[in-house]
């Protein structure tokens, strides 16, 4: 994980350490099941257990981090159940934000989607030639996250965006994504989708939003299910010395 030396860019010691822990999570730096010790986050972000542990809480929160009694803090290892209520979310929002940019979007808007929309392709297409690049990995998925962002944007709806951003689906799809997805993805995959989006219909919009956000979804929940077959390892509880019997020779 990157280290980051204390307060940088007005940001707080807890928000240095949940930008860089978040990061080493999407990156896939740290991975799944991966045990998360406060002192071992501290010591290499350079700052004191407190902010760490604000960082963590927080990560609980967005979903990435998972805490148990006496087993400790972990990368949550997301359980089929999961994955199938984040797509029905995702898809839910989405397909609405399909269905107003359809009917909102300005010509122009719309010619920024589609030179989005291949971009992110050709993002992929090299991705398939450069799995092993984590650093291209995270612009990858960095950018697509930017691409079905932006069509929020565009639908004009600041209550849908804000809801899309907040419950985080899209970066919880990432992980999943990271963590699950190992067949390449279509060609011309996002661009098809920019197709639907921009031919001015609203129902063909929707469909075709919500056959993208399906795709993929059973070889991911297989995947993830056997991750989550992993239990925890709780922590034996230390060991009292024996005192030595008082009066013995």
């Amino acid at each position: 994980m990157r280290r980051r030396p204390g307060r940088r860019h007005g940001l707080s010691l807890a928000d240095a350490a949940y930008d860089s822990i978040r990061e080493a999570i999407l990156r896939g730096q740290l991975k799944p099941g991966v045990p998360l010790s406060r002192r071992r986050l501290a010591s290499e972000l350079r700052m004191s257990v407190i902010p760490v542990t604000d960082a963590l809480r927080r990560l609980e929160e967005d979903g990435l981090v998972e805490s148990r009694p006496r087993a400790g803090t972990r990368v949550r290892i997301p359980s089929r159940t999961d994955v199938r209520e984040l797509y029905e979310l995702r898809e839910a929002l989405e397909s609405q934000s399909a269905r107003l940019f359809a009917e909102r979007a300005t010509s122009r808007e719309r010619d920024e989607i589609r030179r989005l929309a291949k971009h992110v392709d050709e993002l992929f297409a090299r991705l398939d030639q450069e799995s092993d690049d984590t650093v291209f990995r995270f612009t990858v998925h960095t950018t697509h996250v930017q691409f079905h962002m932006r069509i929020a944007e565009l639908a004009a709806s600041g209550l849908v965006r804000q809801m899309i951003d907040r419950k985080h689906v899209l970066i919880l799809n990432w992980m999943f994504d990271v963590v699950g997805r190992r067949t390449p993805l279509p060609q011309h995959f996002h661009a098809s989708l920019a197709d639907a989006l921009t031919s001015g219909d609203p129902v063909g919009a929707d469909a075709a939003m919500r056959e993208h956000v399906r795709y993929g979804l059973q070889e991911i929940s297989t995947r993830i299910g056997a991750l989550a077959a992993s239990e925890w390892r709780e922590r034996r509880p230390p060991q009292r010395r024996k005192r030595a019997a008082s009066g013995t020779a």
